[in-house]
C-alpha cells in the first residue's frame, strides 16, 4: 500500500467531516432550489403582464417544467443510487430548457414574431440566473459545469439564429449608413456581441467556480479548527484551547515538569444512588461534574479525566506556571465551600472527598494512533490519588501536601483558602517508603 502520509485518525477525522461537508451540501441545494423556485414563480407573474394572452401560458409551461427539473434535482439528490453524472445530466437539461425558452418563438403569441428579436432584449441573463443557482452546491465543478453548458446554449442559438435564410449579419463595407441599416433590421444578429455575450459569460462561471471552491476550502478549514477547538475544550481552559489548536502535535514530546495534581470523588455516592432512579442519579452526577469541571477550568486547570463519580485534574499542564499549586489550592476550597449548594438532601447524603499533591510529573501523549490521551504519570499522581482516599480514615474532606502548601504560599498572593487547612503531620502512604506531611481540611 502506499503511503500517504495520513495516519488511519487522520482519514477517519477527514472522513467525518466529509460527511458533515455533504449534509451542507444537501442543505446548499435545497437553499438552491427553494431561491429558483421562488424565482422561477416571480418571473412566471412577470410574463403573466407583460406577454400577450395567450402567450403568457406558453412560458408558464416552460417556468412549471423548470421548477420540476429543480425538484427532479433534489429528489435524486436524496436516493442513496444517485451518481455525479446524474447532476451534470440535470444541468445540461436545465440550460438546453432556459436555451429553448429563450431562442424559440412563442407559438401562442397571435402575431409573428421574428426569432432573431431574442437576441434585442438581453436574454442571457436567464443563464446567469441559472449559473448563480449552482454556487450553492459547494461545488467548483458544478459552476465550470454549469458556465459550459451555457456558453454551449448561447453559441447553439445564435448559430442557429445566424444560419435562418432572413437573418442579417453585420455587413462587410465600413459605410455608417450600411450598419445602421442593418442593424435597425428585426432580424439583424450582430456575431461580434454574441460572441463577447459568450466569453464575458465564460469568464463569470470561471470566477464564480474559483469563489466556491475557496469558499469551500475555508469552511472545511473552519470545521477542522472547530472540531480540534471542541476536543480541546474538554480538557484544557479556555485560555489555553486557541494556543494548542493553533499547534498540529503540541503534546507530543514527553516532558517532565512541576504541576499540581487533584483526585476528587464523592462520597457516598453508591448509596445515594440506591435509594434514587437511575434519572435522578445521571442528573445529580452531571450537575457535580458540571461545577467541578467549571472550578476546574476557572482557576487554570486541566481536566485529566473523570472517574466514575469523580475526576482528575492538573494544574500546570501543559505549561507550568509560577501560581499552578496556587490556583489548585483555590480551586479546592472553591469545590469545598460550594459543594453544599450542589449537594442534595436525601435519605441519605453525598459527601466530598479531595487529595492534592505538588510535585514532578512526566507529561505527554500515550497510546497508540488509533487513540491518543493525555497522560500525567508519576509518583505526584499516586500520592493525590492516595490523599483522596486517606481523607475517610482522617474524617476530614480534603488532604494536601506540604509540598502543595509550601508552593501555594509562596505565589503572591497566596491563597485565601490556606487559611482553611490545618497541619496534621506526616502520614504513611500505601505503596510509598517515605511518609507525607499533610495538611487536612474539615
Amino acid at each position: 500500500m502506499r503511503d500517504t502520509g495520513i495516519t488511519p485518525t487522520r482519514q477517519r477525522i477527514r472522513g467525518r467531516i466529509a460527511a458533515l461537508f455533504a449534509a451542507e451540501e444537501r442543505a446548499g441545494r435545497h437553499v438552491e432550489i427553494l431561491g429558483r423556485t421562488v424565482a422561477a414563480a416571480v418571473i412566471g407573474v412577470l410574463a403573466s403582464v407583460v406577454t400577450p394572452y395567450p402567450g403568457m401560458y406558453y412560458y408558464l409551461a416552460l417556468i412549471a417544467a423548470f421548477i420540476a427539473l429543480g425538484l427532479l434535482r433534489l429528489w435524486v439528490g436524496q436516493r442513496p443510487w444517485q451518481r455525479p453524472w446524474h447532476f451534470y445530466a440535470l444541468i445540461s437539461v436545465d440550460f438546453a430548457l432556459v436555451g429553448f425558452a429563450i431562442f424559440y418563438p412563442n407559438p401562442l403569441i397571435p402575431f409573428d414574431v421574428p426569432p432573431q428579436t431574442a437576441l434585442q432584449f438581453d436574454a442571457q441573463i436567464y443563464l446567469y440566473f441559472v449559473l448563480i443557482g449552482l454556487a450553492f452546491s459547494y461545488r467548483p465543478r458544478l459552476v465550470l459545469w454549469g458556465g459550459l453548458m451555457g456558453g454551449l446554449t448561447w453559441t447553439a442559438g445564435v448559430a442557429w439564429l445566424a444560419t435562418m435564410p432572413n437573418s442579417v449579419l453585420a455587413p462587410i463595407s465600413d459605410r455608417r449608413e450600411d450598419v445602421l441599416y442593418a442593424m435597425r433590421q428585426p432580424t439583424y444578429v450582430d456575431l461580434g456581441v454574441a460572441t463577447q455575450t459568450v466569453v464575458v459569460f465564460l469568464v463569470v462561471a470561471a470566477l464564480l467556480a474559483l469563489f466556491v471552491a475557496r469558499a469551500r476550502r475555508i469552511v472545511w478549514r473552519q470545521a477542522v479548527l472547530e472540531r480540534e477547538r471542541s476536543n480541546l475544550a474538554r480538557y484544557f481552559p479556555p485560555a489555553t484551547v486557541d494556543r494548542l489548536a493553533a499547534q498540529d502535535e503540541p503534546l507530543a514530546q514527553i516532558r517532565e515538569q512541576h504541576v499540581a495534581v487533584m483526585f476528587i470523588d464523592l462520597v457516598g455516592f453508591t448509596g445515594w444512588s440506591e435509594a434514587h432512579r437511575p434519572a435522578e442519579v445521571i442528573a445529580l452526577l452531571r450537575t457535580l461534574h458540571g461545577r467541578m469541571e467549571e472550578a476546574v477550568f476557572a482557576h487554570d486547570g486541566t481536566l485529566d479525566k473523570f472517574i466514575g463519580d469523580g475526576l482528575m485534574a492538573t494544574f500546570g499542564t501543559p505549561d507550568p506556571g509560577p501560581r499552578d499549586a496556587a490556583n489548585a489550592l483555590a480551586c479546592a476550597g472553591t469545590i469545598l465551600s460550594g459543594f453544599p449548594d450542589w449537594n442534595r438532601s436525601g435519605p441519605k447524603p453525598v459527601g466530598i472527598s479531595i487529595g492534592v499533591h505538588y510535585g514532578p510529573v512526566v507529561v505527554g501523549d500515550v497510546g497508540t494512533d488509533r487513540r491518543l490521551e493525555l497522560a500525567v504519570l508519576g509518583d505526584t499522581v499516586n500520592v493525590a490519588s492516595r490523599l483522596e482516599a486517606m481523607t475517610r480514615a482522617l474524617g476530614c474532606r480534603a488532604l494536601v501536601s506540604d509540598e502543595l502548601i509550601r508552593a501555594a504560599t509562596a505565589a503572591e498572593p497566596a491563597p485565601p483558602a490556606a487559611a482553611r487547612f490545618a497541619l496534621c503531620g506526616a502520614q504513611a502512604v500505601k505503596g510509598r517508603v517515605e511518609p507525607v506531611t499533610v495538611w487536612a481540611h474539615a
